[in-house]
């Protein structure tokens, strides 16, 4: 009895498939590691992003919240949102400014209720591209 081998059995692939395999491979990770790499970047770099200071109610109809802004690389055009609501979470109040960089890295907006308000949430500041509030 001869000893077969199993490529010799069963076949083997030929050689160009692995590499044709290993480059397919190769070209998928680099692009997975670019998309990562880009989302990481625009992550830690947004193009404005904002810090809550103080918010207080401000009797039946009103309220007011105290915010800083940073802006990345320069000054853009930023929409800051805060919302008021009441001890059964329904929103009272709901405002969007446009802060003005000449004024300040330090903002308060006052703004009218429907009720009384028991808290006011700070929702950030978005710039054109910025698909979320920072």
């Amino acid at each position: 009895m001869t000893d077969h081998s199993l490529e010799q059995r069963y076949g083997a692939p030929p050689r160009a498939r692995r590499w044709i395999v290993l480059g397919v491979a190769v070209i998928v990770a680099a692009l997975f590691l670019g998309w990562l790499g880009w989302a990481i970047w625009g992550t830690a770099n947004p193009a404005v992003s904002s810090q809550e200071l103080t918010k207080e109610p401000l009797g039946e109809h009103q309220a007011r919240i105290s915010f800083r802004i940073k802006y990345g690389d320069g000054p853009v055009d930023a929409t800051c949102t805060v919302r008021a609501l009441t001890d059964d979470g329904q929103e009272v109040g709901r405002v969007s400014v446009h802060p003005d960089p000449s004024e300040g890295p330090d903002y308060t907006v006052t703004f009218r209720t429907t009720r009384r308000p028991s808290s006011i949430e700070w929702l950030g500041c978005t710039a054109p591209g910025q698909t979320h509030p920072r």
